[in-house]
């Protein structure tokens, strides 16, 4: 019969002495204190392979920060993985090599994974909004935490004081955002699910306000204050191209002198920087294309018709028409966006076809084939209707002087 090892108490452990050369102290089932020359003491788990049946030793630690109980107890788990075939060398390494994956997964690494293909289907505007709003008010305090440690109540927690200072629809975005980056985490097996697909829910709803805008007869106001204000005079004009462009101010803003097309009388804004990533082409009235003229000799050096004050190299802001609206007496009543209510009001009120309208707005039509049919047979009734929308500006004009 095989002699039975009696187990190591505290105080053999504790008064383990080197002798010149290495020795064991067993303390049973594989177990056993490695006491070194130097004096150092190690834990040693020694076990047969379960696929190869050889021998091996692995480390449960140094004595004394591993105790004699806490190697038992890692020699207990050691022997459950063996009762089920697993190596326990073998697991170690699986786990530390996903604790390093865990570690280099941070949530700053996936928002810029996830962001790489988001920013391929919107609008560079867009893409620059929703980066800018991640890293304000997530990534400072969560940006190194490991992807798969993210939870709704740490989310929750750092978003709490934004939602306090009443940016509801920013924090409602933001949400939205991280709901965004997580299923991208988990569909790309970075995460096993995603905590915080309800997370909007924590936090009051944004009230629901359309962007101001005036009434079609309230035209001639905007046009005085617009030739009166003290703006600079690219600035100026930039209100005045988007009103007759009836576009989206960051499309209006970021205007390159490239994408116009004299001789065909048609501004070409490509994919990349529109909302939906389609082109858009839209007929140049006769008072656009005197904006073109007036614009030469102020932004001729640039590439953009719309330079920004501090580099011609840069376009004006997106903001900027919302900024001069409210230094002309507008907020609250008109932004920048809203002056495509104007003119979407105005055509529809005179009987212009609701279709050519969306056209003309660059509204997304579900209709793939009606929007590729709209798209290249509304061209020319939509310059009619474009001219139709410049002259009623121009009248307003006039008739506020």
């Amino acid at each position: 019969m095989a002699r039975k090892t009696a187990p190591l108490t505290n105080t053999q452990v504790k008064n383990a002495k080197p002798n010149g050369k290495e020795y064991n102290l067993a303390d049973g089932d594989g177990l056993a204190l490695r006491v070194k020359p130097n004096g150092s003491k190690i834990w040693i788990f020694n076990y047969t392979r379960p696929h190869t049946k050889k021998r091996a030793n692995i480390s449960f630690g140094g004595y004394p920060v591993t105790s004699l109980a806490d190697a038992r107890k890692k020699r207990l788990e050691a022997r459950s993985l063996l009762a089920d075939g697993i190596d326990p060398q073998q697991q170690r390494e699986i786990e530390r090599h996903e604790a390093m994956i865990q570690q280099s997964n941070t949530l700053t690494a996936v928002i810029d994974a996830w962001f790489e293909i988001k920013k391929t289907s919107i609008s560079p505007d867009y893409a620059e909004d929703i980066i800018n709003s991640l890293q304000n008010h997530v990534v400072p305090k969560l940006g190194n935490h490991p992807v798969s440690d993210i939870t709704a109540p740490v989310v929750i927690n750092v978003l709490k004081p934004l939602a306090s200072s009443g940016k509801l629809e920013m924090t409602k975005r933001i949400c939205s955002r991280l709901n965004q980056v997580m299923t991208f985490a988990t569909n790309t097996g970075l995460a096993q699910s995603n905590p915080l697909a309800g997370i909007k829910h924590a936090f009051e709803s944004p009230s629901v306000t359309n962007n101001p805008t005036l009434k079609p007869e309230e035209l001639p106001l905007l046009m005085a204050k617009v030739a009166d204000a003290n703006l600079r005079i690219v600035t100026r004009y930039l209100i005045r191209w988007q009103l007759h462009t009836m576009t989206r101010p960051g499309e209006a803003a970021g205007a390159k002198w490239d994408e116009i097309n004299l001789d065909k009388k048609i501004w070409v804004i490509p994919a990349e920087r529109m909302k939906k990533r389609k082109e858009h082409i839209i007929p140049l009235s006769s008072q656009a294309l005197a904006i073109l003229e007036k614009l030469r000799p102020c932004s001729s050096a640039s590439s953009y018709l719309f330079p920004s004050d501090l580099s011609i190299h840069k376009p004006a802001n997106a903001s900027t028409v919302n900024v001069a609206l409210k230094r002309m007496g507008f907020k609250g009543r008109l932004t920048a966006h809203g002056m495509r209510s104007i003119a979407s009001t105005a055509l529809n009120e005179h009987g212009f076809e609701p279709d050519l309208i969306e056209v003309a707005l660059a509204h997304a039509d579900k209709n793939q084939v009606r929007a590729t049919y709209n798209r290249a047979n509304y061209l020319e009734r939509r310059r009619n209707m474009m001219q139709w929308w410049s002259n009623y500006i121009t009248e307003a004009q006039v008739s506020a002087l």
